[in-house]
């Protein structure tokens, strides 16, 4: 005899027809796999709209206003999003009535307008009815950090009205839906500062590779791809990265090792610097590896970052925007070029060749630079826009 679940939670739902355990099993599953999916919740409106016989299911991240697009992810029984999304986003939704619903509360279009009332709105005779759209169940769902979304299940003119059970079913998982957006927000919202951090590394020209419990690559920026792919200093060997001259390589993997006691608490996270040499002339590479300690709650993972290690190639030239100089420290056009060609080392004279301008120019644009940025030596110019935003542009 299969087991029957029947729901506890909140008011009685004596009209549900009791829910199988592995059914609901499957839509929980699916509801908190979908904060982690690439078009979040998909299979999860998928399942539920094919459990209520619905032409579409709709979750309405973002709701469209006059300042911003919105952003709604649908399963729909063609395979495809619903019909006209862009004209709902573009203007309908100024004549949508079916907002600021109760939170967390299952209602339909009938029950809030009546049958006479919701087939004489402009919605649903612009836009709703040539759609093939009759029936909407829905609810509004707010998170304990002010997250606000809508949940709506539309049925086509052919289908009958959302009975007392498909109400109950959808309170069923309201929940639990609640929950995995208020998770699917709060990752979004680290991966937002993820990528603001890897973006502002990436434009002070350090390169990054992250290793994992074993010592292997897990992950590396741009900067770090393009040194590595040279070869020269460093190299990738089997995952992992060696450096070329024997006796270095052997004093980076002691560091990598040390690194990884740390991460495990055997030892005391480090952060130690060495050089790599390189060959044709070029200067040593800079490489410095941190510890990534485990935290109090670190699950066990053995594709967890562990170490990092954070080169920096002293040939690699600023690429300070233009934009940015001139507006920091109210710089001419001429004299932001001339103050990013001297960033990049240049001398006064090599800048004003490279600029095709004469010495004498040269001279007058960096007396102004001087005047306005309030110093008095070429060296400490550079000492300054290097140590302002100017990198991080």
């Amino acid at each position: 005899m299969e087991t029957k679940w029947a729901p506890e939670e909140g008011q009685a739902m004596s009209e549900l027809a009791e829910v199988s355990v592995a059914q609901f099993s499957e839509l929980t599953a699916r509801i908190y796999q979908g904060a982690l999916e690439s078009t979040p919740w998909a299979s999860a409106l998928e399942l539920i709209r094919t459990s209520l016989g619905a032409s579409y299911a709709t979750l309405i991240l973002r709701s469209p206003s006059s300042d911003r697009r919105g952003l709604m992810v649908h399963a729909s029984e063609m395979g495809s999003g619903v019909p006209g999304e862009a004209s709902y986003n573009n203007y309908y939704y100024s004549l949508d009535p079916f907002v600021g619903l109760p939170a967390d509360r299952v209602v339909t279009v009938d029950e809030v307008f009546g049958d006479t009332g919701w087939l004489t709105s402009e919605l649903y005779k612009q836009f709703l009815k040539p759609a093939d759209i009759r029936y909407i169940m829905g609810a509004d769902l707010r998170t304990e950090s002010g997250v606000e979304c809508r949940f709506r299940v539309c049925r086509s003119h052919a289908s009958k009205h959302f009975s007392a059970r498909d109400k109950a079913f959808c309170a069923l998982l309201l929940p639990h839906l609640r929950r995995a957006v208020e998770l699917h927000s709060r990752l979004d919202i680290v991966e937002s500062e993820r990528t603001l951090y890897a973006s502002a590394i990436d434009r002070m020209l350090v390169g990054t590779v992250t290793l994992d419990e074993s010592g292997a690559i897990m992950r590396t920026n741009s900067v770090a791809d393009e040194i590595l792919a040279q070869g020269n200093g460093l190299r990738i060997v089997h995952g992992n990265v060696e450096a070329t001259d024997a006796q270095e390589n052997r004093n980076l993997q002691r560091l990598v090792r040390h690194a990884l006691m740390g991460h495990f608490g055997t030892a005391a996270p480090i952060v130690e610097a060495m050089p790599i040499t390189r060959g044709c002339d070029k200067p040593k590479l800079g490489v410095l590896v941190r510890t990534i300690p485990l935290s109090d709650w670190s699950e066990d993972n053995k594709r967890r970052p562990a170490t990092v290690l954070f080169l920096r190639d002293p040939d690699r030239k600023s690429q300070g925007s233009q934009e940015i100089v001139r507006k920091l420290f109210d710089l001419t056009p001429a004299e932001t070029s001339l103050a990013l060609l001297l960033t990049n080392g240049l001398t006064l004279e090599e800048a004003a060749d490279e600029l095709g301008i004469s010495k004498n120019t040269a001279r007058a644009h960096l007396r102004a630079i001087f005047s306005k940025t309030g110093v008095t030596r070429q060296a400490t110019l550079v000492r300054i826009l290097l140590g302002s935003v100017v990198p991080l542009g």
